[in-house]
């Protein structure tokens, strides 16, 4: 004999709509990473990085640079 009782699992009643999985997904958006200065020459960097302008990370040189702007 054939047992058809395929579906063991919830199984959803209606569809969801468009405007109810976007209500859902509201809050998995990316959010802008934050900005930081650089102390020694005041340019835009991401924290915890080096410097590309003038190669400083924590006050100290990690990369040198051909040319220093400060």
């Amino acid at each position: 004999m054939l047992n058809l009782d395929l579906q063991r699992f919830g199984v959803p009643f209606r569809r969801t709509s468009k405007t109810k999985k976007r209500m859902r997904r509201t809050h998995l958006k990316k959010e802008a990473g934050e900005v930081l200065k650089c102390s020694k020459c005041g340019a835009p960097i991401r924290p915890h990085r080096a410097c590309t302008k003038c190669g400083n990370y924590k006050n100290k040189e990690v990369i040198k640079t051909d040319k220093e702007e400060a």
